[in-house]
C-alpha cells in the first residue's frame, strides 16, 4: 500500500524531486550534505579564464540543480553548508580553493540566493517542462551574477563594466550549455516518475 501511495504523492502540487524519496530527518540531512558535496565536486571541474580571476566551473550548474531538486529550504541549507565549510577551509570551491577572501566568493553567495529561489519555483512546477526549466535556469544564473559581479568589482577594484567583462560575459555560452543540460535532465526525471511537463 505504501508503494502505491508514493506515485500519487509525487504528482501533487508543491512536490520537488527529493520529495519522491521516503520522508525522514535522515533523508533531509543526507540530501543537504549530498547537495553540498555535489556542488563541491562539480566546482573541481574548472577551467581558468584568461584575464579573469573567475574560472568556468560546474559549481553554478550544481547549485541550481541542487536547489531545483531539493526545494528552497534544503537547497539553501545545502549551499549554506557548502559556503560555510569552504570558508572554514574545506578546499572545495573552484580550483580546490577555500576561504572568503577571494574575488569570486560573491558567486558562492549568489548561489545561496539562487538555490533558494529556483527551489521555490520548482515547488510550483517550474522544473517540469523544457521552457519553464529554461526560465528557472536563466533566472538562477542572473541571481548568481547579480551578487557575484558587484562583489568581484568591490574585491578587485574593477569598475562595474570591467567586472561585467571579466565576470559575466565570458561565461554566457557555458551558462547556455548548462541550461540546456538542465532543460533535458529535470523534465526527463519528472517524466520517468510519471509527471508530464
Amino acid at each position: 500500500m505504501s508503494t502505491a501511495a508514493a506515485p500519487v504523492r509525487s504528482l501533487r502540487a508543491g512536490t520537488v524531486l527529493a520529495d519522491l524519496l521516503p520522508a525522514s530527518r535522515t533523508r533531509d540531512i543526507a540530501l543537504v550534505v549530498g547537495g553540498a558535496a555535489l556542488t563541491g565536486l562539480a566546482a573541481q571541474l574548472s577551467v581558468p579564464v584568461p584575464g579573469s580571476p573567475v574560472p568556468v566551473s560546474g559549481q553554478t550548474f550544481a547549485a541550481l540543480l541542487v536547489g531545483t531538486a531539493l526545494g528552497a529550504r534544503r537547497g539553501f541549507l545545502a549551499l549554506a553548508l557548502y559556503a560555510v565549510a569552504g570558508m572554514a577551509g574545506v578546499p572545495w570551491f573552484a580550483q580546490a580553493s577555500s576561504g572568503y577572501a577571494m574575488p569570486s566568493f560573491g558567486y558562492v553567495l549568489g548561489m545561496l540566493l539562487a538555490s533558494t529561489v529556483v527551489g521555490a519555483l520548482a515547488r510550483r512546477g517550474a522544473d517540469r517542462s523544457v521552457l519553464r526549466t529554461a526560465g528557472v535556469m536563466v533566472l538562477g544564473s542572473a541571481l548568481i551574477y547579480a551578487v557575484g559581479v558587484p562583489y568581484l568589482a568591490l574585491a578587485t577594484g574593477m569598475s562595474l563594466g570591467q567586472a561585467v567583462a571579466a565576470g559575466l560575459t565570458p561565461f554566457l555560452i557555458g551558462d547556455a550549455l548548462k541550461a540546456a543540460l538542465a532543460m533535458g535532465a529535470l523534465p526527463t526525471a519528472w517524466n520517468l516518475v510519471g509527471r508530464k511537463g
